[in-house]
């Protein structure tokens, strides 16, 4: 018996009728369809739904022989694979044959539905919440009772608003895509460029160099070209020192981002002068030294730091901010290379500042290198907050398009 539900938090314009409510046995039908060792074989993907296994980059060893035996699967049917307890069902949308440990189903009434619709049904957050209920075993090891599947209720749209929404969210994801190859390609090139654009193996000649610039590169002591500073923290036990105006940074902040705005945690004149803290001038590069060796951002403006940190304050006229941070992975490499300690590994500032350095032999080369990385590492961030926000989009989507 049909009854119905109320609607979703968002729909589009033109559909207004309450949605279906009805069991998964009287949606879906199981297939077993054997012999047809001519299609291609498929393998079940998280991501992709069903591939041609001959797509997929595991190499998984099949004997031919057994083919006969594999079930088919058509364009628009599901396949209940070993992962399908994480990512959901794997969506076909094309024939093929798979393992015959595997539950192929579509439709009872195919023309009553949009496979696209139910693909995203299938591998929303929220489904795979709910097959926890029909899962059994541990670990690797759980699979899905797919009779117990068909008891789980579901909640629908007409025909017509599924293909509205899953029009609506494949593009979405085609877009979600697009940014991904983009922000892919731009951080290959940029990996290329770090390696191309420094001399390598006791080279003085960079492979990839801007025009007008011909003289080898010199090798330089880090503690020639900047100053390596160190932090201190005031004591926490005194209210007075904490909650001001300076910003004081932490380990636990430098992640990712490239330029270092504004400190979690705040200390006041007080405390900066009760303390070993050192004034960071803006152009800084925070380098951590210990807790995890290598991160950096460079500040924006003047701060200082706890003592987890070696930061380098480029002598004027003599290194370029964006230039020495985009040596990063040099930087860090070195850094774990050298470090010691027996709780955990520290760097000092003085084993960073005898780090040797292949150096451009005029500020302009470097400050040409640096502005060269800085606007890639823009476009990078662009497409990276273009990716996150249309992600959040279609996760927001998903959880309000449907019932």
């Amino acid at each position: 018996m049909t009854k119905k539900s109320d609607a979703p938090a968002i729909r589009f314009k033109g559909f207004s009728d309450a949605w279906e409510q009805r069991k998964a046995k009287e949606l879906f039908v199981s297939t077993a369809d054997k012999g047809y060792p001519e299609l291609p074989v498929l393998s079940a993907t998280q991501d992709r739904g069903m591939i041609r296994r001959d797509e997929n980059s595991i190499n998984i060893f099949h004997d031919k022989k057994n083919e006969a035996g594999y079930k088919r699967v058509l364009p628009g049917q599901f396949v209940i694979h070993l992962r399908s307890f994480q990512g959901g069902f794997a969506h076909s949308a094309i024939e093929g044959i798979t393992s015959p440990a595997y539950t192929v189903f579509g439709f009872s009434e195919p023309e009553k539905h949009d496979s696209e619709y139910w693909k995203y049904v299938f591998t929303s957050k929220s489904f795979i919440q709910r097959l926890e209920t029909v899962t059994y075993g541990i670990r690797d090891g759980r699979s899905i009772s797919y009779e117990e599947f068909l008891t789980l209720g579901f909640v629908y749209p007409s025909k017509a608003e599924q293909t509205a929404i899953a029009r609506y969210l494949d593009k979405l994801s085609d877009l979600i895509t697009l940014h991904q190859r983009k922000f892919e390609k731009l951080t290959n090139v940029k990996k290329s460029m770090l390696e191309k654009m420094f001399p390598q193996n006791g080279s003085s000649y960079p492979e990839i160099r801007f025009k007008g610039f011909t003289d080898p590169w010199e090798q330089r002591k880090l503690g020639d070209i900047a100053d390596i500073v160190g932090g201190g923290t005031p004591s926490t036990g005194n209210q007075s020192y904490w909650d001001g105006d300076i910003d004081w940074y932490a380990p636990a902040e430098i992640a990712d981002q490239i330029y270092a705005n504004s400190s979690q945690k705040k200390i006041t004149g007080l405390g900066y002068e009760n303390s070993s803290a050192k004034m960071l001038p803006p152009g800084t590069v925070l380098f951590t030294s210990r807790a995890g060796i290598g991160k950096t951002a460079i500040l924006t403006r003047k701060g200082c730091t706890n003592q987890g940190f070696q930061s380098i304050v480029p002598h004027r006229g003599e290194l370029d901010s964006y230039f020495i941070f985009s040596r990063t992975g040099e930087l860090k490499r070195y850094g774990e290379l050298v470090g010691a300690g027996s709780t955990f590994v520290e760097v000092s500032g003085k084993q960073m500042a005898v780090m040797e350095l292949m150096m451009p032999p005029t500020m302009r080369e470097q400050q040409t290198i640096g502005g060269f990385f800085q606007q890639l590492d823009h476009l990078i961030t662009l497409h990276q907050r273009e990716l996150e926000k249309l992600q959040n989009i279609k996760k927001s989507m998903l959880e309000k398009m449907f019932v």
